[in-house]
Protein backbone atom coordinates (compact mmCIF):
# COMPACT_ATOMS: atom_id res chain seq x y z
CA UNK A 1 0.00 0.00 0.00
CA UNK A 2 1.12 2.92 -0.79
CA UNK A 3 0.73 6.47 1.60
CA UNK A 4 0.77 9.66 0.19
CA UNK A 5 1.78 12.72 1.81
CA UNK A 6 -0.79 15.25 2.36
CA UNK A 7 0.18 19.12 1.01
CA UNK A 8 -1.01 22.39 0.23
CA UNK A 9 0.02 23.70 -3.57
CA UNK A 10 2.54 26.23 -2.18
CA UNK A 11 4.61 23.36 0.13
CA UNK A 12 4.62 21.43 -3.26
CA UNK A 13 6.07 24.53 -5.09
CA UNK A 14 8.68 25.05 -2.23
CA UNK A 15 10.04 21.51 -2.92
CA UNK A 16 9.96 21.95 -6.91
CA UNK A 17 11.91 24.91 -5.78
CA UNK A 18 14.38 23.12 -3.69
CA UNK A 19 14.84 21.06 -6.22
CA UNK A 20 15.61 23.58 -8.65
CA UNK A 21 18.53 25.04 -6.48
CA UNK A 22 20.11 21.74 -5.32
CA UNK A 23 20.09 20.62 -9.60
CA UNK A 24 21.48 24.14 -10.22
CA UNK A 25 23.83 23.97 -7.63
CA UNK A 26 25.16 19.83 -8.56
CA UNK A 27 27.69 20.91 -11.62
CA UNK A 28 29.37 23.17 -9.49
CA UNK A 29 29.85 20.86 -6.59
CA UNK A 30 30.99 18.33 -9.21
CA UNK A 31 33.63 20.70 -10.47
CA UNK A 32 34.72 20.87 -6.66
CA UNK A 33 34.77 17.19 -6.23
CA UNK A 34 36.78 16.91 -9.86
CA UNK A 35 39.59 19.71 -8.59
CA UNK A 36 40.10 17.86 -4.86
CA UNK A 37 40.90 14.57 -6.76
CA UNK A 38 43.13 16.23 -8.88
CA UNK A 39 45.13 16.84 -5.95
CA UNK A 40 46.90 14.06 -5.29
CA UNK A 41 46.97 11.06 -2.90
CA UNK A 42 42.99 10.08 -2.23
CA UNK A 43 43.81 8.50 0.82
CA UNK A 44 45.20 11.96 2.86
CA UNK A 45 43.45 14.58 0.17
CA UNK A 46 40.84 15.87 3.19
CA UNK A 47 39.14 18.59 0.26
CA UNK A 48 38.17 15.25 -1.71
CA UNK A 49 36.75 13.63 0.95
CA UNK A 50 34.82 16.52 2.21
CA UNK A 51 33.11 17.68 -1.71
CA UNK A 52 32.31 13.88 -2.02
CA UNK A 53 30.60 13.73 1.45
CA UNK A 54 29.38 17.58 0.45
CA UNK A 55 28.13 15.87 -3.08
CA UNK A 56 26.51 12.97 -1.95
CA UNK A 57 24.09 14.93 0.66
CA UNK A 58 23.07 16.75 -2.05
CA UNK A 59 22.11 13.59 -4.33
CA UNK A 60 20.69 12.12 -1.10
CA UNK A 61 18.45 15.26 -0.74
CA UNK A 62 17.41 15.34 -3.82
CA UNK A 63 16.42 11.61 -3.57
CA UNK A 64 13.99 12.51 -0.52
CA UNK A 65 12.43 15.76 -2.11
CA UNK A 66 12.02 13.49 -5.20
CA UNK A 67 9.95 10.83 -3.41
CA UNK A 68 8.13 13.27 -1.28
CA UNK A 69 6.46 14.90 -4.53
CA UNK A 70 6.45 11.35 -5.81
CA UNK A 71 3.87 10.71 -2.91
CA UNK A 72 2.57 13.77 -2.85
CA UNK A 73 -1.23 14.63 -2.74
CA UNK A 74 -1.69 18.43 -3.03
CA UNK A 75 -4.78 19.22 -0.89
CA UNK A 76 -6.57 22.63 -2.51
CA UNK A 77 -8.31 24.31 0.67
CA UNK A 78 -11.66 24.83 0.10
CA UNK A 79 -13.39 27.79 1.39
CA UNK A 80 -16.35 26.42 3.45
CA UNK A 81 -15.74 28.29 6.79
CA UNK A 82 -14.05 25.32 8.61
CA UNK A 83 -10.24 24.77 9.21
CA UNK A 84 -8.83 22.38 6.59
CA UNK A 85 -5.46 22.00 5.01
CA UNK A 86 -4.36 25.24 3.65
CA UNK A 87 -6.44 27.56 5.53
CA UNK A 88 -5.21 30.31 8.09
CA UNK A 89 -6.72 30.35 11.50
CA UNK A 90 -6.41 32.67 14.63
CA UNK A 91 -6.77 30.87 18.21
CA UNK A 92 -7.05 31.95 21.63
CA UNK A 93 -5.35 29.49 23.70
CA UNK A 94 -7.02 29.04 27.35
CA UNK A 95 -4.26 30.55 29.46
CA UNK A 96 -3.24 33.48 26.87
CA UNK A 97 -5.19 36.72 26.30
CA UNK A 98 -3.31 36.82 22.87
CA UNK A 99 -4.38 35.40 20.05
CA UNK A 100 -1.98 33.33 17.65
CA UNK A 101 -1.96 32.71 13.10
CA UNK A 102 -1.65 29.74 12.09
CA UNK A 103 -1.50 28.19 8.38
CA UNK A 104 -2.98 24.19 8.25
CA UNK A 105 -0.18 22.69 6.18
CA UNK A 106 0.53 18.99 5.32
CA UNK A 107 3.47 17.15 7.64
CA UNK A 108 6.22 18.12 5.48
CA UNK A 109 5.54 21.89 5.38
CA UNK A 110 5.10 21.85 9.18
CA UNK A 111 7.28 24.55 10.60
CA UNK A 112 6.15 26.34 13.76
CA UNK A 113 8.68 29.31 13.72
CA UNK A 114 7.02 29.88 10.50
CA UNK A 115 3.35 29.82 12.34
CA UNK A 116 2.76 26.20 9.59
CA UNK A 117 1.06 23.32 11.80
CA UNK A 118 0.48 20.19 10.82
CA UNK A 119 -3.26 18.73 10.19
CA UNK A 120 -2.60 15.92 11.73
CA UNK A 121 -0.43 17.48 14.89
CA UNK A 122 -2.29 17.43 18.45
CA UNK A 123 -3.11 20.87 17.65
CA UNK A 124 -4.02 20.24 13.88
CA UNK A 125 -5.99 17.04 14.96
CA UNK A 126 -8.08 19.17 17.41
CA UNK A 127 -9.08 21.98 15.34
CA UNK A 128 -9.35 20.05 11.70
CA UNK A 129 -12.89 21.02 10.10
CA UNK A 130 -14.15 22.84 13.01
CA UNK A 131 -15.73 26.96 12.24
CA UNK A 132 -14.75 29.88 13.89
CA UNK A 133 -16.41 30.67 17.43
CA UNK A 134 -15.52 26.60 18.65
CA UNK A 135 -13.36 25.99 21.46
CA UNK A 136 -11.94 22.39 21.38
CA UNK A 137 -9.87 20.60 23.61
CA UNK A 138 -6.17 19.60 22.59
CA UNK A 139 -4.95 16.54 23.72
CA UNK A 140 -1.21 16.73 23.90
CA UNK A 141 1.87 14.56 25.22
CA UNK A 142 1.91 17.52 28.06
CA UNK A 143 -1.49 17.25 28.73
CA UNK A 144 -5.08 18.80 27.79
CA UNK A 145 -5.45 22.09 27.30
CA UNK A 146 -8.24 24.34 25.23
CA UNK A 147 -8.01 26.54 22.38
CA UNK A 148 -10.91 28.44 20.93
CA UNK A 149 -10.94 29.13 16.93
CA UNK A 150 -11.73 33.26 16.50
CA UNK A 151 -11.39 33.02 12.52
CA UNK A 152 -10.84 30.83 9.82
CA UNK A 153 -9.10 32.53 7.07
Amino acid sequence: MVYYQKMTPEGYQEIEDEIARLKKDRPRRIKILQQARSMGDLSENTEYTEAKRDLGHLQSRLRYLGKQLKYAEVVKSEDNGEVNLGRTVILKFDDDEDTEEYKIVGRMEADLAKGKIAFDSPLGQAIMKKKAGVTATVAAPAGEYQVTIVEVK
